[in-house]
């Protein structure tokens, strides 16, 4: 990338005799355009910045959503179709799993919800497949058989939990990844992270720990196995946003060829377990007795998560898994919200401050992102109400 240059700005003639020598004909490359990239007082430095494309005009990311086409847009109106889209679907889908496992006898076969769900991903990607001009694997083989391992461990173990913990609670826990995320972006990724982020992470785990206490007091409901189960998905959760993320970035392949290949191999993972646990055919046979309240619900419930996935991974490419982690937690809390409202559950005021807790990690993390931005807004509304000290700037014109 073409790098900036920085000028002592003295007076505009000189600046523009500089500009003039930039546009000679002698020099190999002609900026087309010198565009002012900061300008400071007080060191007194401008930066000229000559753009990679010699037209002069900005490359931008490419950003398709199926058919659509969202690169011609601002980068915050991407992240907020993604993140409503994100909010929309996942939504319906922890609707239809609870509502699944509220059928008397349900609760021991999570893992077989888990295989339906991951055949019908698994023909999602290849219907999706069948659309796209390029059909080549650009992932070798055996990173899908690491992408789909922990696939497998996320989803089965984080569906199988539900059957031994309070809804609310199995969500609070999985909100908790962000901590492994920023673990494994620093180990895998090799990623620094300010202490911001991480004052963030803690805020936000902290916030949601005091939840999941909260609930144990007024419903308690724990199971030693099902706390084991949601424990180990968690780690994987927060291991395969960044294994995803570094994959996707590395080898160029589209969301649909990871969705296929992660959950195909994930099919064969998980009937191979149900047929040496010998757990495959009484859930089959159980499954027969109530087809719309599990074969029924699980196709709504397998659309909307395949959906949802597709989003959560186009904002993993575009934004990074920090970003897409802090998106889907805010949408468990509203989870949560949902779930009280919609299945009866006992209330107490400990939700309400510990939920507090989680929104100043979710600013906190957003102000990280933003810093630059929101400080000069912070400043220009503190000068606008006279609570900022404005020191007064001599200008070369005011220099007598």
């Amino acid at each position: 990338m073409a790098e900036a240059l920085a000028l002592p700005w003295t007076n505009f003639s000189k600046f523009t005799s500089m500009a003039k020598v930039f546009t000679s004909p002698g020099l190999r490359q002609t900026a087309s355009v010198i565009s002012l990239k900061a300008f400071s007082l007080a060191n007194k430095v401008t930066k000229i910045k000559m753009p990679e494309d010699p037209s002069g005009k900005e490359t931008r990311e490419v950003l398709r959503l199926w058919c659509f086409n969202l690169s011609y847009i601002s980068r915050t109106w991407q992240f907020l179709i993604l993140t409503s889209l994100t909010f929309a679907f996942y939504l319906v889908y922890g609707y239809m799993q609870e509502l699944i496992f509220k059928l008397e006898g349900f609760r021991p076969f999570g893992w077989y919800l888990t295989l339906v769900q991951f055949a019908y991903y698994t023909l999602f990607g290849v219907a999706e497949l069948q659309l796209r001009d390029d059909k080549t694997r650009k992932i070798p083989m055996k990173m899908y058989l690491l992408l789909a391992f922990l696939t497998v461990s996320t989803m089965g173990l984080s569906n199988t939990a539900v059957g031994y913990l309070n809804y609310p609670t199995q969500v609070i826990f999985k909100c908790c990844k962000l901590i492994p995320v920023l673990v494994g972006g620093i180990l895998i990724q090799s990623k620094r992270f300010s202490l911001i982020d991480i004052t963030a992470c803690i805020c936000m785990s902290v916030g949601l720990i005091l939840f999941t206490l909260a609930d144990n007091a007024v419903s308690p409901n724990f199971n030693t196995y099902g706390i084991v189960l949601i424990s180990v998905a968690l780690c994987a959760d927060g291991a395969i946003g960044n294994v995803q993320e570094k994959t996707l970035k590395q080898y160029g392949a589209s969301n649909g060829e990871m969705v296929l290949y992660s959950y195909g191999i994930g099919f064969i993972y998980i009937l191979a377990g149900l047929v040496a646990s010998n757990n495959l055919l009484p859930a089959f046979s159980f499954c027969q007795q109530y087809p719309i309240e599990t074969y029924g619900y699980a196709v709504i419930f397998s659309v909307t998560g395949y959906l949802g996935l597709y989003i959560v991974l186009t904002l993993v490419t575009s934004f990074g898994a920090l970003i897409a982690v802090t998106v889907t937690t805010c949408r468990k809390a509203v989870t949560i919200v949902l779930s009280f409202i919609f299945f009866t559950k006992p209330f107490t005021h400990q939700y309400l401050w510990s939920g507090l807790v989680v929104v100043l990690g979710i600013y906190l993390n957003l102000y990280s992102k933003n810093k630059t931005n929101w400080d000069a807004k912070i400043v220009h509304l503190l000068q606008k109400l006279g609570l900022s000290n404005r020191r007064k700037i001599l200008e070369p014109e005011n220099i007598v």
